[in-house]
């Protein structure tokens, strides 16, 4: 995997924490991100905002999906908000637009999936509301850059973190469907996360999962067992996947 470079950029023009994600989408595509949002630092979130900029052919082209729903730049993917995921289908990587935020199946609740932005990769094979979709509905989530909040004299402060190269990546995720009583099938996913790599964990002791081009098919792959799955998840990562200062 190629290395990442964190950005070190403290983001001016930050709205307030409170700020509700639903009221955000006119100002997710400023090319600096909010604070990170109703709730999201106080119950420890560690990824809570990522970024999707690149043109819709130099993604297409590097993912290897077409039809990615992505008509403008997007500098500050929020919760609750709606995104692109790449999905398994029988003719090859199909695109789908989700709400970000996992609703359980089971849930009475829609509200519950603001909670459920991330999922922890040691333990969402066990967990009641990403057991079936860890083993049936896995997914990637397209980004080019994701941030971190470190704590500097008492307020947060966002970090951008991307690929040095600047090309899209993937992370892993998670989708689910919830019936809504008056819309019908809603879909919603969530993004896993792992302990950082040393040069993140200077910023934050965890990271969301990215999945490597030649891991993706059998990321998706439904055929994939839960062992292996965990092992892509949590294996040690080498040398390339350190952070090099930005310039």
């Amino acid at each position: 995997m190629e290395k990442y470079r964190n950005e070190g950029r403290r983001v001016p023009g930050a709205a307030r924490a409170g700020d509700p994600a639903e009221e955000q989408g006119d100002r997710e595509n400023r090319p600096f991100p909010l604070s990170p949002g109703p709730g999201l630092s106080e119950v420890g979130f560690m990824c809570g905002r990522y970024t999707l900029t690149q043109e819709q052919e130099a993604l297409q082209a590097a993912l290897g999906v077409a039809g990615l729903l992505h008509p403008r730049p997007r500098y500050n993917v929020a919760p609750t908000q709606e995104a692109p995921v790449i999905l398994a289908s029988p003719s090859g990587l199909q695109c789908e637009v989700m709400r970000w935020g996992l609703i359980p199946s089971w849930a009475e609740d829609p509200a519950m999936g603001s909670r459920m932005i991330n999922a922890r990769s040691e333990t969402a094979h066990r967990k009641p509301s990403f057991r079936e979709p860890f083993r049936h509905r896995r997914c990637l989530v397209p980004a080019d850059g994701f941030y971190e909040w470190s704590e500097e004299g008492g307020r947060k402060v966002p970090f951008l973190i991307r690929l040095a190269s600047g090309n899209p990546f993937t992370f892993a995720g998670l989708w689910e469907r919830w019936e809504s009583p008056e819309r019908g099938e809603v879909r919603t996913f969530t993004i896993l996360t792992r302990d950082a790599i040393p040069a993140i964990h200077a910023i934050h002791p965890r990271m969301p999962v990215l999945i490597p081009s030649g891991e993706r098919e059998r990321w998706l792959d439904p055929e994939t067992p839960v062992p292996d799955l965990q092992d892509l998840l949590l294996r040690p990562r080498g040398e390339g996947d350190e952070l090099s200062p930005g310039d």
